[in-house]
């Protein structure tokens, strides 16, 4: 009965050592036959959040990107719609002399988040690839994740 006992709290335990609290809003938008199109911009809508935050973009990709590196444009609109900032990203994806991909992943995918550089309070936040390709294949999910300070 004390090793059930002792069991139970032991899962319990990892149960809540996996939950982040630190993370506020979070979102990913999967994109069709995993290819990003440069007509393609993936939105998100972001409640009203209180406290600082630091703001993070998510790229899952694939070993079959073709470049080193993922240009990304991000436009933050107020409530209104009105757009308040738009500013070019160079996020890298592979590891410039090795080749090796960064951030977290196994087999042939991959995810990599990088900080936004956001000043302003903003309603939603659009995304939209800047690789002057018109499709961009090996690019699986774009997310957005908005995480305490």
């Amino acid at each position: 009965m004390n090793l059930r006992v002792f069991g139970s709290i032991l899962a319990i335990g990892f149960l809540l050592a996996g939950c982040n609290g630190n993370r506020v809003f979070e979102e990913y938008e999967g994109l069709k036959s995993g290819t990003w199109h440069v007509s393609d911009t993936v939105s998100f809508e972001v409640p009203k959040l209180q406290g600082p935050n630091s703001t993070l973009v998510g790229i899952k990709y694939t070993k079959d990107y073709g470049f080193r590196n993922l240009y990304v444009r991000y436009i933050l609109k107020d409530s209104l719609g009105k757009e308040i900032e738009t500013k070019l990203l160079d996020i890298p994806l592979f590891e410039s002399t090795t080749g090796q991909p960064l951030g977290e992943g196994y087999g042939g995918t991959f995810t990599k988040y990088d900080t936004l550089p956001l000043d302003n309070a903003y309603s939603s936040i659009h995304l939209v690839q800047y690789m002057r390709v018109e499709e961009l294949p090996g690019i699986e999910t774009v997310g957005l994740k908005v995480v305490k300070k």
